[in-house]
């Protein structure tokens, strides 16, 4: 998982600064850092007072450094605090290094998703081999998932949940989600690198964000980073889609392709960023998919998620 990092510009942000200019709840956060804990144990860590405590973590969770959430005790409730960023970087008045637009980043490589509902033909491999069995949905559950680098399958979805890193106090510009894909053809000829359509859709937090057609499942020439045993009768790179999320609406490689925009995302609501990848049961041309990560394809990358702030 990527750093949670909050990013604060001094003259905007007082009320952090306030909650960190005291060596108490200093010692508060460091205690957190790893770890989940109740007042008391806060408590008899410090060896201070309650009230002191208590006090203290009002401060903290008034500036959103540290969560606080009821829970269930052995008298009764209580209150369990956790800390919300790993690291705090503040920019001073007149810095000259003051970024002009920040982004949160997280890669996600393709094997790690958290569900999947595949239909064959489908199948996954790492950059050494084939993982378990060819055209067997129950291989998606095979553990050696975690090192694949290409995925395909006809129909359905599989879900990826990203971490939501979004600090409460930014404000979001843009949500942009970038894969290399092509579709996925029984047999690549160079016909089916032409001309083998396939409808395939992202959701974002269960939203359908948008569709994009596939042209094809490139198998005219080696992709720059597949692997030299992959035979050359199957799918070889793919196109790199940029779906971009913004207060407009929604952009694929900068151009609208619908009305969906930030708000309809509920990504505060959320501690994850919930991504399907897919072609629908119903979809017009149902010609497959093929997602590569790293060390197959064009691109050397895996999947992507950019959070841009303002």
């Amino acid at each position: 998982m990527e750093n949670r990092i909050l990013i604060v510009y001094a003259e905007d942000s007082p009320d952090v600064l306030e909650a960190m200019a005291s060596r108490t709840r200093l010692q508060i956060l460091k205690l957190l850092s790893d770890q989940k804990l109740s007042v008391n144990e806060i408590t008899e860590s410090l060896q201070l007072p309650q009230s002191t405590v208590s006090t203290n973590i009002s401060v903290l969770e008034k500036a959103r450094l540290i969560r606080v959430e009821v829970a269930a005790g052995k008298k009764g409730s209580q209150k369990l605090c956790s800390a919300i960023y790993e690291e705090v970087v503040v920019y001073l008045p007149g810095m000259k290094n003051k970024p002009e637009q920040k982004v949160l980043e997280v890669s996600m490589p393709v094997g790690l998703y958290t569900d999947f509902h595949v239909s064959p033909p489908c199948g996954l491999c790492s950059a050494k081999e084939i993982i378990g069995f060819l055209d067997v949905p129950e291989t998606f559950l095979n553990p050696k998932r975690a090192v694949a680098s290409l995925v395909w399958f006809e129909r359905g979805y599989i879900e990826y949940k990203f971490p939501n890193n979004l600090p409460p106090n930014e404000p979001l510009e843009a949500l942009e989600l970038s894969v290399e894909l092509c579709s996925e053809a029984p047999v690549t000829t160079l016909e089916t690198t032409k001309n083998w359509p396939s409808d395939i859709t992202v959701w974002v937090n269960e939203k359908e964000i948008g569709t994009w057609t596939s042209p094809g499942d490139f198998g005219d020439a080696r992709g720059k980073f597949t692997p030299m045993w992959w035979k050359m009768s199957a799918s070889q790179y793919g196109l790199l889609k940029h779906w971009k999320v913004t207060d407009e609406g929604t952009y694929i490689d900068g151009n609208r392709l619908s009305d969906v925009t930030l708000s309809q995302l509920n990504l505060r609501e959320h501690t994850s960023v919930k991504v399907w990848i897919g072609v629908k049961e119903d979809a017009l041309n149902v010609g497959g998919i093929n997602i590569f990560g790293k060390d197959f394809g064009n691109y050397d990358q895996d999947i992507v998620l950019k959070m841009y702030l303002s």
